[in-house]
């Protein structure tokens, strides 16, 4: 059969209340006898109180001090789920920690310093034991774990968390949940998210720390489900206390109280590890409508033909695929589409059939032996995941498919960045900073319109 080879190259540029602990006035010792037994006994504590957190993991940052509104954004009570499934939970605690009724007050278990705790799901309730006896029942569907010592932590799969943690039972295991100030969550989510803590990243860091502060703002939920945010990619990367650093610690000390607001009010304000050169507007990914402040945005570097992010891994990128590759990564997406349960065995064609003013694929055409479909924005990354479960990089890619005998035999895909696109490009902040902008010129230049205030 005669070989047809297709090409398109689309780009157009070039590459809360605080929380204190305090001693339970009134303990309720209606235990049962078993739970005396296993040497379970008061404590202090109450969590209907504000949390006091360390405003530093070593203690080395102070926060900035001034006069905070009880509106005040920082002080704001986060609440992150760190599993919703789990059949086991493992806590332990370097100092000393105790297992609270639902109420926050009511001591379940007098634990040591060091000792890991069993608490496993009982029917409807949790049962809880040291790690060498024997489980006992507890009374309640909720038990919140605390640290009783000043800026200590409580140890969950491994990492170490401020606040306190919250035990649920649910119909499909355990949630655990981390109930925290505000600052202290964004102390183990801006090292993880903006990945550089040298000095002279400061108002990158800076920026990303008010971007993920705001964002976490518009996403409390209130008493309507039993947790804001998630600790992935789904909504911010949070590591606990671990993943902070000074440089992180400094920059949440530095912006406190501060979010990006639009005519008044606070803004969701995504972000991105790089945008190949020009950021991207909401319906450009995410197929939803346009929002003024989160507009296309290049990243040129004034009187060059360089940008702010180029220094970056993924700000060019080469992905190829095998015919078989492709097959499998476009069959594993369209099963779940209206008219592709049946499985493609062949992918005919492949095709970019609309870009976006800066040159991103707006929309891709696959022709399969089980029909053809049009996908757009995230659509796009998802179809063509690696077989490992890798997105795609961006829709910011040209394509060259050859196609032998009606089928594709091989896809090479040459592009740039890395996300959706939307929002602030951490490549683009850090390039920016390392130029000498501070972090409201960052903020100002990648949402338009907004200003950096605090909620009043």
């Amino acid at each position: 059969m005669p070989r047809l080879r297709r090409r398109w190259r689309g780009w157009t540029t070039r590459w809360p209340t605080r929380v204190a602990d305090r001693t339970a006035r009134r303990v309720r010792w209606s235990l049962s006898l078993a739970l005396v037994a296993a040497g379970l006994g008061a404590a202090t504590s109450c969590a209907r109180r504000p949390i006091r957190v360390d405003a530093s993991a070593n203690g080395d940052v102070a926060p900035v001090p001034r006069r905070a509104s009880p509106r005040d954004a920082s002080l704001r009570i986060v609440r992150v789920a760190l599993a919703k499934q789990v059949e086991t939970v493992q806590l332990t605690a370097d100092g000393a920690w105790t297992l609270f009724a639902s109420d926050g007050a009511t001591p379940l278990a007098l634990t040591q310093p060091g000792e890991q705790w069993v608490l496993e799901r009982d029917g409807a309730r949790l049962s809880a034991h040291r790690i060498d006896s024997r489980p006992v029942s507890l009374r309640d569907t909720l038990v919140v774990a605390r640290s009783t010592a000043a800026g200590g932590t409580i140890g969950f799969n491994g990492r170490r968390y401020r606040g306190e943690l919250l035990l649920r039972v649910t119909d499909g295991g355990i949630m655990v949940v981390n109930r925290l100030p505000m600052d202290a969550y964004l102390q183990g989510v801006v090292p993880r998210e903006i990945g550089t803590s040298d000095a002279g990243d400061l108002a990158a860091v800076e920026a990303q720390a008010v971007a993920a502060r705001s964002y976490a703002y518009t996403r409390l939920a209130g008493p309507s489900r039993p947790y804001d945010l998630v600790a992935t990619v789904q909504d911010q990367v949070y590591g606990g206390a671990a993943s902070e650093t000074h440089a992180g610690n400094e920059a949440v000390a530095q912006t406190a109280g501060l979010v990006l607001l639009y005519q008044g009010r606070v803004v969701n304000a995504p972000y991105h590890a790089n945008c190949g050169g020009f950021t991207a507007a909401p319906e450009d990914s995410w197929n939803v409508d346009s929002e003024p402040y989160l507009r296309r945005v290049s990243d040129r570097i004034p009187g060059t033909n360089r940008y702010y992010c180029d220094w970056a891994p993924k700000f060019r990128w080469t992905r190829k695929y095998s015919g078989d590759q492709l097959r499998a990564s476009v069959a594993r997406y369209v099963r779940a589409l209206p008219g592709g349960a049946g499985g493609v065995t062949r992918v005919r064609n492949i095709r970019v059939t609309d870009v976006t003013p800066v040159g991103r694929v707006a929309a891709l055409a696959v022709d399969t032996d089980r029909g053809s479909w049009t996908l757009r924005g995230n659509q796009i990354r998802q179809a063509l995941r690696l077989p490992s479960g890798e997105m795609l990089y961006s829709t910011y890619f040209s394509v060259d498919a050859d196609v032998r005998g009606g089928e594709v035999t091989s896809l090479v895909l040459d592009g740039g960045g890395n996300g959706h696109g939307i929002g602030m490009c951490q490549s683009g902040a850090i390039g920016r900073a390392r130029a000498g902008q501070d972090f409201r010129t960052i903020l100002a230049t990648y949402y338009p319109g907004t200003t950096v205030g605090t909620v009043e």
